[in-house]
């Protein structure tokens, strides 16, 4: 593994957000994490590539503390496409994706032959070339957030990590960005960690599944070992039916109800006994 999470602790203030988590990230996979709104994810996300500090524990990448590095160094091994990205008003596809070459620019941080190489590599592989001079304020929502993934893979990471990459797409554009993702990890050999609310887009797409409630992981593992009645019922509060996608054969939640008039801590309690080993990290 090169990317470890070894007893993380990290908050604002005295609000701890994550607490005691330690996880590691498959190499050359799919990663996704699960979990509900405000559980953790997008901080874990967030430690993990060094964005915001930890309170305790450390992010190892590569047999070394992420903190010790230097920047310009950890933006060579990996790329993170946040949530809500900076605008770019005012710049074109092209210069959007340029933004990418920064790690390797030195001087006068004039582009090189080799920069504009791999700027215009990262457009043909994401479909974003032919609109290169564009502005990125003219552009759809799928074609921005291709071209931010673009950018993204100007950095030439090895590890590329979104933070909700599909949230404000359409149906049709979220499919067209999740296949652009799982092309680049099966043909490249990229490591993808992602965020996603989406349960069936996550077991479908990823080969490893990281479901978190609390600031804690629940459970980790494969689709099959993740996207379970118990496991969605103690993450999730929701009493789920799971069955299989026709298309891929991956478990998939076909539909689900609200758990009511159920005391929340019997929930958790009763998965004690179905996953120690997932409840023994608490």
């Amino acid at each position: 593994m090169r990317l470890l999470a070894d007893k993380l602790q990290v908050g604002y203030g005295e609000h701890r957000i994550i607490q005691e988590l330690t996880a590691t990230i498959p190499n050359q996979q799919i990663t996704t994490i699960l979990g509900p709104n405000g559980c953790g994810k997008s901080t874990l996300l967030k430690a993990m590539t060094r964005i915001i500090p930890v309170q305790a524990g450390a992010v190892i990448l590569d047999g070394k503390p992420i903190m010790q590095e230097k920047t310009k160094e950890i933006a060579k091994k990996l790329a993170i496409l946040p949530q809500t990205q900076e605008s770019a008003s005012g710049l074109t596809a092209g210069e959007l994706v340029s933004y990418g070459r920064y790690p390797y620019q030195q001087g006068l941080g004039r582009l090189s032959k080799r920069d504009c190489e791999v700027i215009d590599w990262a457009m043909e592989v994401t479909g974003t070339l032919h609109y290169k001079y564009r502005p990125v304020d003219a552009l759809s929502g799928g074609q921005k957030q291709r071209v931010w993934i673009a950018m993204a893979l100007a950095q030439e990471t090895d590890m590329i990590f979104l933070d909700e990459p599909t949230t404000y797409l359409d149906l049709a554009h979220q499919l067209e960005v999740l296949e652009l993702l799982q092309k680049l990890n099966e043909e490249q050999g990229r490591t993808i960690v992602m965020v996603l609310h989406d349960l069936n887009q996550a077991a479908r797409f990823a080969d490893h599944l990281i479901a978190m409630k609390d600031g804690r992981i629940v459970k980790a593992g494969s689709a099959e070992e993740v996207m379970r009645k118990d496991v969605l019922r103690h993450v999730f509060h929701i009493d789920a039916e799971i069955g299989r996608d026709p298309r891929t054969n991956k478990p998939m939640c076909v539909t689900y109800n609200l758990i009511k008039g159920e005391n929340q801590h019997e929930t958790e309690t009763n998965l004690d006994a179905l996953h120690p080993a997932a409840v023994a990290s608490y």
